[in-house]
């Protein structure tokens, strides 16, 4: 069959993927960086960004190659104990990411309308609902609205950035590699190593499995060729993005005794509405909604994927996200903070990350799964250094955490 489709009807699962890189752990880290840094660790969020790109296009490349997601594929060739381990270390992660997107959504609705967290934790699990009732339509639906998010998001941090200004000079030398202390090493750190997110992994293999059902190998070949090219527009964007996200915080922050108690989202806000005004501390709280609004649809979707194909198990969406937000709204309940809560589930999510990535590679390179497209030697290199990259960051920002 020829493959006729035009290729603005395939957009869509890359852009879905790409709201993993500028959940609310992002707007922190990214905040954080520039208003205690300045601009100096601007080259680390290019150089995460471009990290990402390979990985998400061999995460596409397995479900139009082989028409199953990573985990479905994975069943093929692990052992049932191996895929059990795999499926539960999964879920783990799976209710960290979530309590990082579920407090960010939560955080950004306290600073738009004043309420407490466990009110604004409410309301945000009862539009979640709403986002997750998208899938009920298809997949296209589902992509449509968070792309929907994603624009937002980009409108949001584009007039924070045209509204406080940068110091063009500044910031090129920021693009220059170099780290000045321990203080930015841990920053750098932080930027680096969530980065690779699993659940971005999982979701966009399994948005992509259905997409070369009964095309040919020439259709196999564009569909691969119009992915590879959508996955580097959208995390340009989302990249572009986080580094605007460091130029306000850096413009806004820089030579300010304020900077110094930036240190979470919260702290965030209140210094941009002191130091550039009402209007761009609302278009913060506001991104930072809709960012964890559409990061929370993702990772609930990308735990159904998880369970439906390492163990063969699927739950209603709504029961899934009832499930996975419930350590969110505890957390709400008891008081913890915001900030404390944020930094716990990003440390939780790096342990997942190896294995996300033992699952790509591993399914990637069985050519009795994706045959000739499986992929070989300089890209195993490539996302193996990847891996040895974000896997070594991670431990130091585990240790860093852990140690104080």
């Amino acid at each position: 069959m020829m493959f006729r489709r035009p290729p603005v009807v395939l957009a869509g699962p890359a852009f879905v993927a790409s709201v993993a890189y500028v959940d609310p752990g992002n707007v922190a880290t990214n905040s954080v960086a520039g208003a205690t840094s300045g601009y100096a660790l601007a080259w680390v969020v290019i150089g995460a960004g471009l990290m990402a790109m390979p990985v998400q296009y061999v995460a596409a490349k397995v479900g139009i190659a082989s028409g199953r997601s990573v985990p479905r594929s994975a069943k093929q060739v692990m052992s049932r104990p191996t895929r059990v381990f795999m499926w539960l270390q999964a879920e783990v992660v799976a209710m960290a990411t979530d309590v990082a997107e579920f407090l960010g959504a939560a955080v950004g609705l306290q600073l738009l309308f004043g309420l407490g967290l466990l009110e604004s934790g409410l309301i945000t699990a009862a539009v979640s609902f709403g986002v997750l009732a998208l899938q009920r339509r298809g997949h296209r639906p589902f992509e449509v609205g968070i792309v929907a998010f994603l624009a937002f998001i980009v409108v949001g941090v584009a007039f924070q950035l045209f509204s406080v200004g940068i110091d063009p000079g500044a910031a090129a030398a920021g693009l220059v590699p170099g780290l000045d202390d321990s203080t930015q090493l841990v920053l750098a750190v932080g930027i680096v190593g969530a980065t690779v997110m699993p659940h971005a992994i999982y979701a966009h293999s399994a948005l992509t499995a259905g997409r070369a059902r009964g095309v040919g190998r020439g259709g196999r070949a564009r569909l691969l060729g119009f992915q590879r090219t959508e996955v580097i527009v959208a995390l340009s964007i989302a990249g572009l993005v986080n580094l605007s996200m460091l130029l306000v915080a850096a413009g806004v922050f820089s030579g300010s005794p304020v900077a110094e108690g930036v240190d979470g989202l919260e702290a965030a806000h209140a210094g941009l509405g002191q130091l550039a005004g009402g209007a761009v501390a609302l278009a913060f709280a506001a991104t930072l909604l809709a960012s964890g609004l559409s990061s929370a649809a993702v990772g609930t979707y990308s735990g159904q994927v998880v369970m439906e194909g390492f163990v063969d198990v699927r739950l209603p969406l709504v029961v899934r996200r009832t499930v996975t937000m419930l350590p969110a709204l505890v957390l709400l309940a008891i008081g913890t903070s915001p900030t404390t809560a944020l930094v716990g589930s990003q440390v939780v999510l790096c342990f997942g990350i190896p294995f996300a990535l033992y699952a790509l590679m591993r399914v990637a390179r069985d050519r009795t799964l994706l045959g000739e497209e499986a992929i070989g030697r300089p890209m195993t290199v490539v996302l193996g250094l990847i891996s040895a990259i974000v896997i070594s960051l991670n431990v130091v920002l585990i240790v860093d955490t852990i140690v104080g």
